[in-house]
């Protein structure tokens, strides 16, 4: 803030204008003198922050929540294959959008899931981003893996929702096929039955296969083991997503009849996990 103060220099009469002009020896009376007031700057309080939200999932998964629907109609308007070959209905190219959802009432959702499929072991010099998804794990080694780390195998509507989303999505990353996008559709050199070459690829390798909540590879790779919600045992082990070789990779559809003690090249794990 600007003070002005005046002050009288002289206690003689005034002067007038033109004897400060003509005679110039006399003091001038009245001048004012500018007095500049300290400037002080209020300090503002200090910032008001909150304290971060506890997460709802351990690290290194995801939260999944929303409304998902049981039965959901996908209606495939080409197909890949060939026609009058076996696998004429096996894979279909581009879904109709959007799904219809045929139950009368969806059913909330809200857990956690692994972002991505369980790895290997961290080799010296290696990134993370590099390991590779497990494989030749049983139903019953998985579901072991898991409940060490705290946390339990998917049920399997656990898992077709996070593939899924409420959007209710043929593949986690849309409604048409594109074999480049995740680990799918190899259709060479894969081996034999009992001895596939191993066609595995870490989760950085494929960034554009991730469905709607975030989670990596879905749909190829490895096969991941689930549980069917409320399903005895011997029926319950079921595996999602397909692996690398040309298959379904729907999120809706799953591999069974292996048992909880099929351990092959192609079956991996992935964790889920209550949310807080």
């Amino acid at each position: 803030m600007l003070g002005v103060a005046c002050r009288s220099a002289s206690a003689g009469p005034a002067m007038a204008w033109s004897d400060r002009i003509d005679g110039g020896a006399a003091e001038p009376v009245g001048i004012a003198t500018l007095e500049m007031a300290t400037l002080t700057t209020a300090t503002p309080p200090p910032a008001h922050t909150e304290p971060p939200l506890p997460s709802a999932c351990p690290a290194g998964m995801v939260l999944a929540e929303g409304e998902y629907c049981p039965d959901v109609e996908e209606r495939c308007l080409e197909w890949m294959d060939p026609p009058g070959t076996h696998y004429q209905f096996f894979r279909c190219k581009r879904y109709a959008k959007p799904s219809v959802c045929k139950s009368n009432k969806r059913v909330h959702k809200r857990f956690c899931i692994d972002d991505k499929e369980r790895t290997e072991p961290v080799q010296e010099g290696q990134s993370a981003a590099d390991a590779l998804p497990l494989h030749f794990q049983s139903w019953t080694s998985a579901k072991a893996l898991c409940e060490k780390d705290g946390a339990r195998l998917c049920l399997a509507s656990e898992w077709v929702f996070a593939c899924e989303g409420e959007e209710m999505r043929p593949y986690p990353y849309g409604f048409e096929r594109d074999s480049n996008v995740c680990n799918a559709d190899i259709d060479h050199g894969l081996g034999k039955i009992g001895r596939l070459t191993d066609h595995r690829t870490p989760a950085s390798a494929h960034p554009g296969c991730t469905s709607p909540f975030g989670v990596h590879d879905m749909a190829g790779n490895v096969d991941e083991w689930t549980s069917i919600d409320g399903a005895p045992r011997g029926t319950r082990e079921v595996m999602h997503g397909s692996w690398w070789m040309p298959g379904r990779n729907n999120c809706r559809s799953y591999q069974a009849g292996h048992g909880a003690y099929y351990a092959g090249a192609e079956s991996g794990a992935r964790c889920c996990a209550d949310a807080k």
